[in-house]
């Protein structure tokens, strides 16, 4: 059902759960005819945290990313229904790299996101990236468990 989308914006985090929340976005895409836009971000916390970090590290992660996604996304590419795929992958701290290098250039019309299910006491440390979405972007939302 086309409900007026035209540039949608998936992220995806890497977990098991990604071919999931990435197939749902694809079949919105294709339903309104929009441009897909999937975007990861290597949380480099961690790797902050230890120092200085090698860049082809970075360049192992966007490459093993891309590879899981590969598939999925020839699919999204070869569908004449989608206007266009587009893959964006930057390394940084998950939410402001997502806010500020990913969804403030690209402004789409809706994010689709999955539901991690972090346990309490992580949920309380961290928070959700869906939650952060919802609170931080002018954008429909939908959060596929």
């Amino acid at each position: 059902m086309n409900e007026g989308y035209s540039k949608i914006f998936v992220s995806l985090d890497g977990t098991e759960q990604q071919d999931f929340v990435l197939a749902r976005a694809i079949r919105v895409a294709a339903n309104n005819h929009a441009k897909l836009t999937c975007g990861h971000v290597i949380d480099s916390t961690a790797l902050e945290s230890a120092g200085a970090y090698p860049a082809d590290l970075i360049t192992g992660l966007e490459t093993a990313f891309k590879e899981s996604i590969a598939a999925q996304v020839d699919e999204a590419r070869a569908n004449p229904e989608i206007d266009d795929v587009e893959v964006i992958i930057r390394a940084g701290r998950i939410r402001e790299t997502l806010k500020d290098e990913m969804l403030d250039v690209i402004q789409p019309d809706l994010v689709v996101c999955g539901a991690r299910g972090l346990s309490s006491i992580k949920y309380a440390l961290l928070g959700s990236i869906s939650t952060f979405l919802l609170r931080n972007t002018e954008c429909d939302i939908l959060v596929v468990k």
